[in-house]
């Protein structure tokens, strides 16, 4: 596969483990999941759902942006929730990052846990520009 490239940007949160920020192949880009991490300093920032989601669309954001892509040619969002009762709070602030009629498909599930205890995590995968 001779297109594959490795994304990478210090606008989003170094890689936590052997995984890259994201892998553009074949006109797509496939974004790793995002937790609430600021990318400066990879601490993990916490607060409620509405908080960490925030944090999480902008480090989505900024790894789209370096792949050459954002968030109007987002395909497909799988969200990741501690607990379901977060749900409402999450899909307001993940709503405000697709124009209108543009949202991808999505599947968002239930999970026990997650890295750093974060209560949302967030993947993407998107069309190259």
């Amino acid at each position: 596969m001779t297109d594959r490239r490795i994304v990478s940007t210090p606008d989003a949160p170094q890689a936590i483990g052997p995984y890259s920020q994201a892998v553009a192949a074949g006109g797509l880009v496939h974004c790793s999941g995002q937790i609430a991490l600021d990318p400066a300093s990879g601490q993990f920032l916490g607060g409620d759902v509405a908080a960490q989601t925030e944090r999480v669309m902008k480090n989505l954001g900024a790894v789209l942006a370096a792949a050459g892509s954002d968030f109007s040619l987002a395909l497909k969002c799988n969200v990741y929730l501690t607990n379901m009762e977060h749900f409402g709070a999450m899909n307001e602030v993940y709503g405000r990052y697709f124009p209108a009629g543009s949202a991808p498909a999505r599947a968002t599930v239930a999970v026990a846990q997650l890295p750093r205890n974060a209560l949302v995590e967030i993947d993407c995968v998107a069309k190259l520009r």
